[in-house]
């Protein structure tokens, strides 16, 4: 019998979004590194209305099809805010992206990502950053490495044959993207507890938790230091004031005060290090293959939410303003975060892994300080591009 046809159609509908979706569980469902989040979660990120991305982008979803059978799927996206960014940061006029890459075979990836380059020379782009899912700030890159363990809470989790599908297709590699692994049971080595030592009597230096009955103006607080720190970092794209609010609510379960801190220089908030406990761990315990836990499974995640414990943690965030980047202080104020941060993660939550990341291969800042807690290396994710 000859093989059929591939077909590839745009997501016009609420049936079609679900397949969207539902694809990728299926086309997962065999690899056991793989974490299947929420399914309701995820049809909300990728719905007008419910993720405040769409609310500066512009987005189309795609579905392949082979005999009526999905075999694929593909976002194409433009953020109108990333092409107001300097070019040299690495969006920059004329610059789309596509994501959310999922396909059975190389010949239906590579389908799909000609069907989204083609969407975005019809939208005016000349050049493609790929892959971002959907932006910048939830899961860019493609995984290349560190395939044999499941990802953290917000990290994604890829086919290792995804990296040469892509490449095959005309995509170098512009950007690479590092998680670190860290022993939290253990402690750091002396001259970082001579660094924190130092800034805790600094007067002038105080680490506060967030405060959960203020966690608006925190979550505000945490934001505005972020849009400045990262300004002039590669693939910069700021975030709105919806998006805050609505990070807000999404991590709110998650957020615990002692994980999440703010540091202060003279009473001004100058530097922040957010914490989370990894979700992924009970994710991949309650929600089945599918994103759908049952009644039972829903219970234990909600109980968990509660009280996390045992818990992992990662770090998804941290900055420092760009007024103390590069001196003494805004190192010293990063360990002391770090420092916190491990004490209530290993007390608290008997922690026994940390993750910092992502980090960009070029942020010697970041590395440096990885480095210096002796952290190492656990997953990359690379960004491509290509001329359209």
């Amino acid at each position: 019998m000859a093989n059929p046809e591939l077909v590839i159609t745009p997501v016009s509908s609420k049936a079609d979004r679900a397949a969207f979706v539902d694809c990728a569980y299926r086309l997962n469902a065999a690899d056991q590194n793989w974490v299947a989040n929420l399914r309701s979660e995820e049809i909300a990120k990728f719905t007008p209305g419910k993720n405040p991305f769409f609310d500066h982008a512009r987005c189309q979803l795609f579905l392949a099809r082979r005999g009526g059978r999905i075999v694929g799927r593909i976002s194409a996206h433009i953020d109108e805010l990333a092409l107001t960014q300097p070019v040299e940061q690495g969006m920059g006029p004329g610059t789309g992206n596509w994501g959310a890459i999922e396909a059975e075979d190389e010949a239906t990836a590579r389908a799909l990502i000609a069907t989204a380059e083609e969407w975005l020379r019809k939208e005016g782009m000349t050049r493609v950053l790929a892959p971002m899912n959907l932006s910048v700030w939830e899961e860019p890159g493609l995984q290349v490495s560190g395939h044999d363990h499941p990802p953290m809470v917000m990290m994604a989790h890829h086919n290792a044959a995804y990296q040469a599908w892509i490449e095959g297709a005309g995509y170098g590699r512009v950007k690479t993207l590092y998680t670190y692994d860290l022993d939290v049971t253990k402690q750091f080595p002396p001259l970082v507890q001579r660094i924190v030592a130092s800034g805790e009597k600094n007067a002038k230096i105080r680490v506060r938790e967030v405060e959960l009955k203020h966690f608006d103006r925190d979550a505000g607080i945490i934001c505005d230091i972020l849009n400045d720190a990262w300004s002039d970092n590669w693939g910069f794209v700021p975030f709105t004031d919806e998006e805050i609010e609505h990070i807000g609510k999404v991590l709110k379960p998650l957020v615990h005060p002692s994980l999440i801190r703010i540091a202060e220089y003279e009473g001004e908030p100058v530097a922040f290090m957010m914490t989370l406990p990894d979700l992924n761990g009970i994710q991949m315990r309650v929600n089945g293959r599918n994103g759908k836990p049952s009644l039972l499974g829903l219970i234990k995640l909600l109980l968990w939410l509660r009280k996390p414990r045992p818990a992992d943690m990662r770090v998804p965030l941290m900055g420092v303003r760009k007024k103390l980047q590069s001196s003494r202080m805004a190192s010293q104020l990063a360990f002391m975060m770090i420092e916190y941060i491990r004490r209530a993660a290993t007390a608290k939550f008997a922690a026994k892994r940390g993750e910092i990341g992502w980090v960009l291969e070029d942020n010697q800042g970041m590395v440096a300080i990885a480095d210096t807690i002796l952290s190492k290396v656990n997953r990359e994710y690379a960004i491509y591009e290509k001329a359209l």
